[in-house]
């Protein structure tokens, strides 16, 4: 089978342990698994950190990818979720001590085919194209329930979202722009923060920059780089709702700040089948789209890896299979 996989790890050059080529066809690893036809996948930057080296050398070489959308045996058009749940987990996937994702200790979406255990896949809407639909498991499921699990803002709020050109931050502006809540986003692009006017947002910052008032809520995917901003910009009992952090995560947390300001910083990891499912009928009643960034043929993701590796993207990167 044709497949995007990793076969070092280099955390100083990630990309020189990518590989594009044909692997021997994989067999289902446990019983109850379903074999998926790939029609898309998206990257994410959990695949750049797959090659700087979160995986384990044992495991290679791995496919690569957690987002995709195919056909399922029986010929339906699904939406794969990507969290493995330890068998007989019940409940929220997320909170799995022992979870991994598509592309940890099991083969990932950037192939012909993908198993995955039956039960985790959602009907794919027919409003949604296969681009569009393998945008949504990863990046847009985390904003999803940043915005609707996790926080504790409501509609009407004031929001800052810190970034403006990711899967996580463009789906975040637009779904909150179009549930009523006020956006504010920064970015150091002036093309991307005139894309997040686009996308519904009410003002756009510099990063770092003091604000006019104090938000509700921070959503911050970025990490290192914001946190400080993100801690000073919160308005006295408001939330910080974090999922990753893309520029390291080494960040200095002023404590005297929170305690003093009784802020609830509270981190949030992908979502659940049923989050997911949800998500898909969002964008249905609201006509809301992911942003993709750029369509590559899978045989030319290694584009699709340097681009996002330096940082010059706005949405999503899908590779059609």
């Amino acid at each position: 089978m044709r497949a995007v996989y990793a076969t070092s790890l280099a955390p100083d050059d990630p990309l020189a342990g990518l590989e594009i080529g044909d692997l021997p066809d994989t067999e289902a690893p446990a019983n109850g698994w379903e074999k998926i036809t790939l029609k898309a996948s998206a990257l994410n930057h959990h695949d750049l950190f797959s090659l700087k080296g979160i995986l384990d050398k044992e495991d290679l070489p791995m496919v690569l990818g957690c987002d995709g959308a195919g056909v399922d045996a029986a010929g339906n058009e699904v939406i794969i979720h990507p969290v493995i749940a330890s068998p007989g987990w019940r409940g929220d996937e997320t909170l799995d001590p022992t979870r991994t994702v598509l592309s940890e200790r099991h083969p990932g979406t950037m192939s012909d085919h993908v198993w995955v255990p039956a039960g985790s896949t959602v009907p794919k809407p027919a409003e949604l194209s296969w681009e569009e639909a393998a945008c949504l498991p990863t990046s847009w499921l985390t904003a999803y329930r940043m915005l609707f699990s996790v926080s504790p803002a409501q509609p009407g709020s004031t929001i800052l979202i810190q970034g403006a050109g990711g899967g996580v931050s463009t789906a975040l502006t637009a779904m909150a722009a179009a549930t009523g809540f006020r956006v504010w986003v920064t970015s150091r692009s002036r093309e991307k923060q005139v894309h997040a006017l686009t996308l519904g947002a009410d003002q756009v910052f510099d990063p770092g920059t003091r604000l006019p008032k104090r938000v509700d809520a921070v959503f911050d995917s970025v990490g290192q780089a914001t946190w400080d901003h993100t801690l000073k910009s919160v308005r006295p009992g408001g939330a910080v709702i974090t999922c990753g952090a893309t520029s390291g995560s080494s960040a200095v947390t002023e404590l005297n700040r929170v305690f003093f300001t009784q802020l609830k910083i509270l981190g949030s990891t992908m979502g659940t089948r049923d989050e997911l499912d949800r998500l898909t009928g969002f964008l249905v009643g609201t006509g809301i789209r992911p942003t993709i960034d750029s369509v590559l043929p899978l045989n030319h993701a290694a584009q699709g890896f340097s681009k996002m590796l330096g940082g010059n993207l706005m949405g999503k990167i899908v590779f059609t299979h």
